[in-house]
This record gives C-alpha cells, structure tokens and sequence, in this order.
C-alpha cells in the first residue's frame, strides 16, 4: 500500500525507532527541541540532514505557525535556511503550513532494512573494519567528494558517533580507495552509512563486495536487523540493496520555502 508521497504504509513504531538509531549513526553537531521538534545544525558538513528540522511525534501541533517561526529564526542566526524533513512521524499541520507558505518538496529518500537472520553472508567475502578515522575520511572524500565539506567537517561528524562502529574501505591495485563506508551497531539494530563507490569505478561490483562484507560483519556481531538509506533517484543502489534481501520502511523528504 502506499500513501503521502509514494511511500509505502509505514509502520510506526519502527520508524520511531529507526529515526532514533540514524540520529546517533550520523550526529549534529548541534541540536535544539522544542517539544519534539528537534533542530539539528551542523557548521562544518553540508549533509541537509545534519541541518534541518524533523518532528519526531506527530500529536505535537500545538503553535505551529509561533514555533515554526522560532524555528526559521534560529536557523537564521547560522546564516542557514529552514529545511523540513518529512516522514511519517510529522505533523499534517506542519506540512499544510509549509504549503500555505509557499515551500516546494524536494530529494526523496527511501530508508531501507534487512533481517540479518535471512542473509547469507558470502565466504569469499570477510572484512575487518578499520578504527582510523583519518584514513576513512580521506577515502571517504575522494570516493565521494561532496561541495563543502572538509577532511575536519566529515572528521567532526564521524568522531562524534557513540555506538560501536567500523570503516570500511575497498582499495585498487595501487592502493587507491574506490569504495568507502561505515557500520554502526546500536543495540540489536546497524546502520550503513555513507557507503559509495567511485564515479570511475561503478558498475564493477565494488559496491556489492562492500556491502556484503559489512552485513557479514555486522551479522558477526549478532546484529539482528539493518537499516540504510538511499535516495529515491539511485536507481543502480536501491536494485543493489534490493538484491542483497533489503526492503524499503518508509521514506523522507526536505521542504525548503522559496527564496
């Protein structure tokens, strides 16, 4: 069944917690509540995600138009614009204020999982993960440079992650990066997060051999279910995850008011 914006019924309870576990996987640097609108900032990554808004109870209605302001005035005093992110756990009457003032969706994201009980781990495939961050994060950007983020940005972020967590990178011969990501273990739920393949190296199987010695460790470590995330265009990566026995939870969205 779907519902919204095309994403499919969700279940509620899971998406709670799901939101919950991406939070810790990927911290702001920042983050204001009011009641349960939670306002994240991060000064030194650009990620949409470590800078907007996410409402994480959808009974929480009371002064939207007050608190919404508040909310652009804070973001405001960054210097940054107010970014809605919307999943199921938001509030129809915030969504109907940003209509009414004018703000336009945009950049769909399927949040993905996997029951770890299912899979069966290639043996040819065994990772150890690595704890030095600063090699992560220079592979990190060369796999996957992004517009405005530093090696102390993506330092930052990555540090500030309190679950158990490891990077993994995929070398060439000539011991370039050309696949990179991480894994964090939070209770009896993991997360994959930033995993990337070089432009140049797409479509090899980088990608695939990747993943599938994440969940193998992952699975190691008695993880019992996986969650990712993906954006909606990502077609090559939502068929990869897919294959691998993943399937989407729910889905999100930004709302940003015209300039």
């Amino acid at each position: 069944m779907r519902r919204g914006h095309g994403q499919v019924s969700a279940d509620l309870p899971l998406v709670r917690r799901l939101e919950a576990m991406g939070l810790r996987a990927w911290p702001a640097r920042n983050v204001l509540y009011d009641g349960a609108w939670q306002l994240r900032l991060t000064a030194g990554h650009p990620s949409k995600r470590l800078n907007s808004m996410s409402v994480l109870d959808q009974s929480d209605i009371a002064d939207v138009d007050i608190r919404f302001e508040k909310a652009r005035r804070h973001y405001a005093a960054f210097g940054r614009p107010l970014i809605v992110r919307q999943t199921p756990l938001t509030p129809s009457a915030l969504i109907e204020h940003l209509t009414d003032a004018g703000a336009k969706p945009f950049d769909e994201t399927l949040v993905m999982t996997l029951d770890l009980r299912s899979f069966s781990a290639d043996e040819d495939i065994e990772l150890i993960p690595s704890q030095d961050v600063g090699r992560f994060v220079d592979a990190a950007l060369k796999v996957n440079p992004v517009e405005g983020l530093t090696k102390a940005g993506l330092a930052e972020v990555v540090t500030a992650i309190k679950p158990a967590h490891g990077f993994f990178i995929r070398e060439d011969k000539q011991g370039e990066p050309i696949a990179a990501g991480l894994c964090v273990h939070d209770f009896d739920m993991a997360g994959i997060e930033a995993l990337a393949v070089a432009e140049s190296a797409r479509r090899e199987g980088h990608g695939r051999f990747l993943a599938g010695g994440m969940l193998r460790w992952l699975k190691s470590r008695n993880a019992g279910s996986v969650w990712l995330q993906v954006t909606a265009s990502n077609a090559p990566a939502i068929a990869l995850y897919q294959s691998l026995g993943f399937a989407e939870a729910y889905r999100y969205r930004y709302w940003k008011e015209a300039a």
